[in-house]
């Protein structure tokens, strides 16, 4: 959100939305730390804090007030030269509106905290392959804590609708040898703790094993458990038919063990890939 103008894009993702019959899913944070030295300056954007939270945090609520249809600029005087489509002082919204479009969005979170003021804004949780907590826990173990601490602050909220929490995960099915040859040696066989934007995080492991290893691996992850979405991270560096391999492996071979079940009619209850 640091880099986006926040009415701009309610306008497409409305727009978006419309023409994709309501199957948008726009996963939005206050972005990763980058090589740039508060960037967002050179896009004419200024923030008291040192990594743009705060206006990342305004901006954010901009735009949930502009997809609701909030006002964000009044109409002027009536000129009799230009005449106007409005009386005066009336507030407009951004157009076009996409009435569902709240439900779509997803705030991507790396601590209890954040999790707790997605539910509170009314949206979507998305949680990555790393999160900005250590304490010794796997990524699973965090996450299912945030993804706890979501659920009862949402409850506690009284939102009108379920949401949905997804968790990603670097996984690699190795079904031929052109897998073994391409992930292979990715594996890890633990998550990481590193130095992240002024503080401790966590990296979630790589899988990459043959299907039944995989499965029995990830039925053990409690934030795979917890959540209702798994997201798959894939190198998009490869090109698009290495990835499809990675994706078509995932969704026959693994997928179905793990509850998902593929439909063509929109959301399915289980697990999604994305």
């Amino acid at each position: 959100m640091r880099y986006e103008n926040p009415l701009y894009l309610a306008e497409e993702a409305a727009s978006l939305d419309l023409i994709a019959d309501g199957r948008v899913a726009l996963g939005i944070s206050r972005g990763s730390p980058e090589p740039a030295e508060q960037g967002w300056k050179a896009f004419g954007y200024q923030a008291e804090a040192p990594n743009g939270a705060d206006m990342a945090r305004s901006k954010f609520e901009l735009l949930l007030a502009a997809v609701a249809s909030g006002g964000v600029a009044t109409s002027a005087p009536l000129d009799e030269q230009y005449p106007r489509m409005y009386k005066p002082g009336i507030a407009l919204p951004v157009f076009p509106q996409s009435p569902d479009l709240r439900r779509h969005i997803w705030w991507g979170s790396g601590t209890n905290k954040t999790a707790e003021q997605a539910a509170r804004d009314g949206v979507n949780l998305m949680s990555s392959t790393l999160v900005s907590e250590a304490d010794g826990s796997s990524l699973g173990e965090l996450q299912a804590e945030q993804i706890s601490h979501y659920c009862a602050a949402w409850k506690q909220a009284g939102h009108d609708w379920t949401p949905r929490v997804s968790v990603s995960r670097s996984i690699f099915p190795l079904v031929s040898d052109r897998d073994r040859q391409l992930f292979g040696l990715q594996a890890t066989s633990s998550d990481e703790v590193g130095y992240l934007d002024g503080g401790n995080a966590t990296f979630g492991r790589t899988y990459a094993a043959e299907p039944d290893v995989l499965i029995e691996q990830l039925k053990a992850d409690p934030a795979i458990a917890a959540a209702d979405t798994l997201m798959l991270t894939i190198p998009n560096t490869l090109g698009v038919e290495a990835n499809l391999a990675v994706l078509r492996n995932f969704a026959e071979q693994v997928a179905p063990a793990l509850g998902w079940v593929p439909s063509t009619e929109g959301p399915v209850e289980g697990y999604a890939i994305g």
